[in-house]
């Protein structure tokens, strides 16, 4: 694919390369990054390369569609954003692009979605995304674009694949990993048994830094207070938001990855519930 246009994110790039190659790009993407890690170039550059006419790697930049795409004018590729600047999509809005979405493409094979800042959507509006993602029309794609992946519902999720980017400049695979970490901790947080937990918690092995132990404390924070405000486990997402927060503070002393493992399962299977 022809992802240039893309700062940085060498791995991403790479492997959506590959699943185009191979089986061919989702119907469903959720991008995530902060601010500058180019997320809405990413899914105009997917948007455009599932509607560009033109020879060999995609997006072309040079057919009809890839021009009109370029301009925000191409019939097929609609973006949708809140009504109003700071404004959340609504539910109006996903019902409304329901029913365009079994309106057969004006010109090329595929409609295309882009959906600003999705994470901040509240859960109806995201339900209302659900049947869609589940059984919309083969020709419909839905590009998720979301500073956080975590602010979104996990039944939309995993409905769709995920790309996390980060700014060019920073180490990318560190960050990845990292990020990831964070997810997979929080996703055992709020359901494992101890020992799965434990298998999970041992990742924060003994070579990591005091930095970037607490970067990924800092991160594993956020997860489970996202998780905590949609559809979770509550009450025990807020018993491990405040251990991680006691364990930060131990993260900043002379405490390696391992001791904080074993901690961070005694923390949540020996204290009463």
């Amino acid at each position: 694919m022809n992802l240039f246009a893309l700062a940085g994110n060498e791995r991403v790039k790479e492997q959506l390369s590959q699943q185009e190659k191979g089986r061919g790009l989702s119907h469903a993407y959720i991008i995530s990054g902060p601010a500058g890690s180019g997320r809405h170039t990413l899914a105009r550059l997917l948007g455009s390369a599932m509607l560009c006419t033109g020879q060999g790697e995609k997006p072309c930049g040079i057919c009809v569609s890839c021009q009109k795409a370029a301009k925000g004018i191409h019939p097929d590729m609609t973006l949708i954003s809140g009504s109003e600047p700071g404004k959340p999509i609504a539910v109006d809005q996903v019902r409304a692009l329901r029913a365009d979405a079994y309106i057969r493409p004006n010109e090329g094979e595929r409609k295309v979605y882009l959906l600003e800042d999705a994470d901040q959507m509240n859960p109806s509006a995201q339900n209302a995304m659900l049947k869609l993602l589940e059984e919309g029309p083969a020709y419909a794609v839905f590009l998720i674009i979301a500073g956080n992946a975590g602010g979104l519902l996990q039944t939309v999720r995993s409905r769709c694949e995920e790309t996390a980017l980060i700014p060019a400049g920073e180490t990318e695979e560190t960050d990845w990993e990292r990020r990831k970490l964070a997810e997979k901790l929080a996703a055992a947080l709020e359901r494992a048994s101890e020992p799965e937990l434990l298998e999970t918690a041992m990742a924060l092995d003994a070579k990591r830094g005091r930095e970037e132990l607490s970067a990924l404390l800092d991160l594993l924070e956020e997860e489970l207070a996202l998780r905590a405000a949609r559809d979770g486990d509550r009450r025990r997402l807020m018993r491990a938001v405040e251990l991680v927060r006691k364990l930060r503070g131990a993260a900043k002393l002379n405490v390696n990855g391992g001791q904080l493992s074993g901690w961070l399962c005694a923390g949540m299977f020996d204290a009463p519930r």
